[in-house]
């Protein structure tokens, strides 16, 4: 159970930059809606909270019944496929922040900002909008997918911890970002400084492509956990004779009277 519930840390970690980096690139970029308002930086996680919610009411409205008609199952799909699903999305997320960096970096060399990180670069913040929504969408999958897994595999009398281990990773995984981060600062120092002050002579988009890298590895890594994977036995039989046992007392008559009718 523990191999499976550790391969949803690294969702966490794919996600952890949208509180961070991506802040970074939205303030250099055209926040304009209208010409005298323009959207926080930070508030661009709302896209990916949006799309969260609205693939959660379609997941239940349309996607299951379509999906039972096909699998024949009750929840259209099974966990474990929810949760690879989920995965699979993640990846395509971190990889089209990554071709945004690249165009909005490629912005700023053409219009000379390099060496202005406060300039702000001639292209739309809303381009970050499909990573998030993407990232949003992959929750809607893979979180609440983990949720069912650990809720449902867990012993009966662990059953009240499974929200605390669904939690865990999500800590984990944010804290491996950091990690991860230091680890990718201090090896590119003197040699290209992925990530410094200067986004604009950074290579975020290195570091978006290191990440999906290993996203593809964690999909894989969950791919092999799922099957080597035994699933919890089903606990109908002690059901049924503890049933049995139920309907035998009930047979046997007070004071032992009648004990030997059949």
């Amino acid at each position: 159970m523990l191999p499976i519930w550790s391969a949803g840390i690294m969702l966490a970690t794919a996600g952890s930059h949208n509180g961070t980096f991506t802040i970074l690139q939205a303030r250099t970029m055209d926040r304009h809606i209208t010409r005298h308002f323009e959207i926080p930086p930070a508030t661009m996680s709302i896209f990916g909270t949006a799309a969260m919610l609205v693939s959660l009411a379609l997941y239940d409205r349309a996607f299951v019944p379509l999906a039972r008609r096909v699998t024949g199952l009750q929840s259209g799909i099974t966990y474990f496929q929810r949760m690879g699903i989920g995965l699979a999305i993640s990846i395509l997320g971190v990889a089209s922040a990554a071709l945004v960096e690249t165009k909005r970096r490629d912005a700023a060399a053409d219009n000379g900002f390099l060496d202005n990180p406060d300039a702000v670069v001639p292209i739309s913040v809303f381009w970050l909008v499909p990573q998030f929504a993407i990232h949003g969408v992959a929750s809607a999958f893979s979180s609440v997918g983990h949720m069912e897994f650990l809720y449902d595999q867990a012993p009966e009398s662990m059953r009240s911890t499974a929200a605390a281990l669904f939690w865990l990773a999500s800590s984990i995984g944010h804290y491996l970002g950091t990690v991860l981060v230091t680890v990718v600062q201090r090896t590119t120092r003197g040699r290209g400084d992925w990530l410094q002050d200067n986004i604009n002579r950074g290579r975020i988009d290195n570091y978006y492509w290191l990440v999906t890298c290993l996203m593809v590895l964690d999909l894989g890594y969950y791919i092999v956990c799922f099957h080597f994977y035994t699933m919890k036995p089903l606990e109908m039989a002690d059901e049924q004779d503890d049933h049995d046992e139920e309907c035998e007392l009930s047979t046997v008559p007070k004071n032992g009277i009648g004990a030997g009718v059949v």
